[in-house]
Order: C-alpha cells, then sequence, then structure tokens
C-alpha cells in the first residue's frame, strides 16, 4: 500500500489511523477493533466489510 495513501486514510468510525497489516491485506482500526480488507490494492473502508479484531490481535 502506498505510504502516502496510507497518511490520508482514517477508520470511517473513529476518525483514527489506519495501520496497513501487509499478512492480511487489511486497514486496522485500533480503536475501532476492526480490520477494512483491501481487495486488489483498494482499501475497502466499509464498516460492514469490516471484521472485528479479537484481543490476541490487538496485542500485535
Amino acid at each position: 500500500m502506498d505510504a502516502k495513501l496510507l497518511e490520508l486514510l482514517v477508520c470511517p468510525v473513529t476518525k483514527g489511523p489506519l495501520r496497513f497489516d501487509r499478512e492480511h491485506q487489511e486497514l486496522v482500526s485500533r480503536s475501532a477493533r476492526l480490520a477494512y480488507p483491501v481487495r486488489d490494492g483498494i482499501p475497502v473502508l466499509l464498516e460492514a466489510e469490516a471484521r472485528t479484531l479479537d484481543d490476541d490481535e490487538l496485542e500485535d
């Protein structure tokens, strides 16, 4: 994911920062406890498409 794009994107729920998880191809919002998918290089920042993160995933 392009670093400049990542700087501009925020979580649509909390408006907080997102971290790119390269292994899972997701943008992670720790504050919302959500992981948004990145499909074909395009972030899908829809709450309905995000998966909820469990406590183990937030410890990283």
